[in-house]
């Protein structure tokens, strides 16, 4: 990866991406899987892969409509599954945060939720717990809601993308901006700590006049988080046959994004990452101390990940609409037994494990904690990764964080960082 390729090379919100992970012969088992692993402070993840609509942007593992039966089924693996991961950990694990994504879990009608919430409550314990849900205008009703906020979810995330009809629809995202309204109020009704409202730039036809309507607006609502993702237009998407010219399009993203920190900096928000970004003062739900450098993820469902500190397992992975429906037929065709192992992984060895700490720091706005580093791995940060250096001599990191020009490029830094070894394994990847 070359630097100077893009600002905009991919998004490395999980480290290793799941195309690097192949099958584990023999399958461990989750109990063993688990064993040595601290226990005391854990994510738990719970993956529903279905939606009322799939976005053109969209690169999520979720089917738009599926078959009523298919839900119930679903329901009822989740069950199983939980039943068997809770088996696999200790009688003492315990949770620090829980979020329920997808997909759009309020797909889910409020009985369906309720079912949710007794699995995922039985395997993770739900009380004092922070918790986020994902939403969406057309499924943030108030029946759905109510179970949420009765079940303890303490954050919403609803993926708005542009206040404007026009460039949602030219996003892919067909909704109508009295849906959106309606959903901010029903949200807001309901009582839930923290709204999130996810926002896209890089949308054809969008200008900074535009951009910055959409800006207003979701200020206008004071959201206690934002989190503005810059457009990708990825294979296998339904934006993915369109076209565009890469330099100029990079260069108006990047435009954009800067205008959206000088905008939402001078209303008070603080910026954590190059995508999110926190209303000072805003509540923080209380709950122990987790950390994603450190700490395991147990998930739960067919597009969930698990993370110990030397395996990343999940089931299978896939975009395209065909391939989505043959892993969540896999996933209800499976006998409860299979819950109990681990099939598809990658095993990090030493030196992926320092990498995946130094990206899950360097890329949040807070930078790398060189004491804590050197604790865990017994050297120091920049001693193990020199090519630091590089971005130094850029003016993109300052000390053990990124600047402000670093941020921005955040989507090609991260990129850069990732290892030969999980290169290649991306780049022999096949669909299946």
């Amino acid at each position: 990866m070359n630097l100077d390729d893009s600002p905009y090379q991919g998004y490395l919100y999980a480290y290793p991406h799941k195309t690097a992970y192949r099958k584990l012969e023999p399958r461990p088992s989750l109990a063993e899987v688990w064993a040595d692993e601290p226990q005391d402070s854990l994510f738990g993840y719970v993956h529903l892969p279905f939606c009322e609509m799939r976005c053109g942007f969209c690169n999520l593992f979720t089917r738009a409509n599926p078959p009523a039966e298919q839900v119930t089924a679903y329901l009822k693996q989740l069950r199983h599954q939980a039943a068997a991961v809770k088996d696999s950990l200790s009688p003492g694990a315990s949770f620090s945060r829980i979020a329920i994504g997808g997909g759009t879990p309020t797909y889910l009608e409020a009985g369906e939720l309720e079912e949710l919430f007794e699995i995922v409550g039985d395997l993770f314990g739900t009380a004092a717990v922070p918790m986020s849900v994902e939403t969406s205008p057309a499924t943030a009703t108030a029946d759905r809601l109510k179970v949420l906020a009765a079940h303890g979810a303490t954050r919403v995330s609803m993926g708005v993308q542009s206040f404007l009809e026009s460039e949602a629809r030219a996003a892919g995202r067909p909704q109508r901006q009295a849906e959106v309204e309606r959903a901010l109020e029903v949200i807001r009704e309901a009582g839930i700590p923290v709204l999130n409202v996810d926002l896209i730039y890089g949308i054809d036809g969008q200008t900074p006049q535009t951009w910055q309507h959409s800006l207003d607006e979701a200020i206008r609502r004071r959201p206690e988080e934002l989190y503005l993702y810059p457009l990708y237009v990825r294979p296998l998407t339904g934006l993915g046959r369109r076209a565009h010219a890469r330099a100029d399009w990079d260069r108006d993203r990047l435009a954009l994004y800067r205008q959206a920190v000088e905008v939402l900096t001078a209303a008070g928000y603080e910026q954590h990452s190059m995508r999110q970004f926190r209303l000072a003062g805003a509540p923080v739900p209380d709950g122990p101390d987790y950390c994603c450098q450190d700490d395991g993820t147990v998930g739960l469902g067919c597009g969930a990940r698990s993370y110990t500190s030397d395996l990343h397992y999940s089931f299978d992975y896939a975009v395209s609409v065909s391939e989505v429906r043959a892993v969540i037929d896999d996933y209800l065709g499976r006998p409860p037994s299979d819950f109990a192992f681990a099939e598809i992984g990658f095993r990090l060895d030493a030196a992926e494990q320092r990498r995946r700490w130094l990206l899950k720091s360097l890329l949040r706005a807070e930078g790398v904690d060189p004491l804590a580093y050197r604790r865990r791995f017994g050297t120091p940060y920049d001693q193990d990764f020199p090519q630091l250096s590089v971005l130094a001599e850029r003016g993109w990191l300052a000390g053990a964080r990124l600047t402000a020009e670093g941020l921005a490029h955040s989507d090609a830094i991260g990129p850069w960082l990732v290892s030969g070894t999980v290169r290649e394994a991306m780049g022999a990847y096949v669909t299946r």
